[in-house]
């Protein structure tokens, strides 16, 4: 569900995932026509998952985070 009550599609919320990623990793704008897959497979690549810590929520607990191997 997002911010406004609408509900999104697993393909949209992998967009914007994807996006939110993305913005968080560059200040460059994200590649054009990519899909959800396949940008996040690009801002994967802006830096090693090592570097990679996007989630930091008290209400998540170490076995609900999945990383990249």
């Amino acid at each position: 569900m997002t911010m406004d009550g609408l509900f999104m599609n697993r393909e949209q919320r992998l967009r914007h995932e994807a996006l939110s990623l993305w913005q968080a990793l560059s200040s460059e704008p994200p590649p054009r026509g990519l899909d959800g897959h396949r940008l996040l497979d690009a801002a994967m690549e802006l830096k090693p998952p090592v570097e990679y810590d996007r989630l930091h929520s008290p209400h998540l607990r170490p076995s609900q985070i999945t990383r990249p191997k």
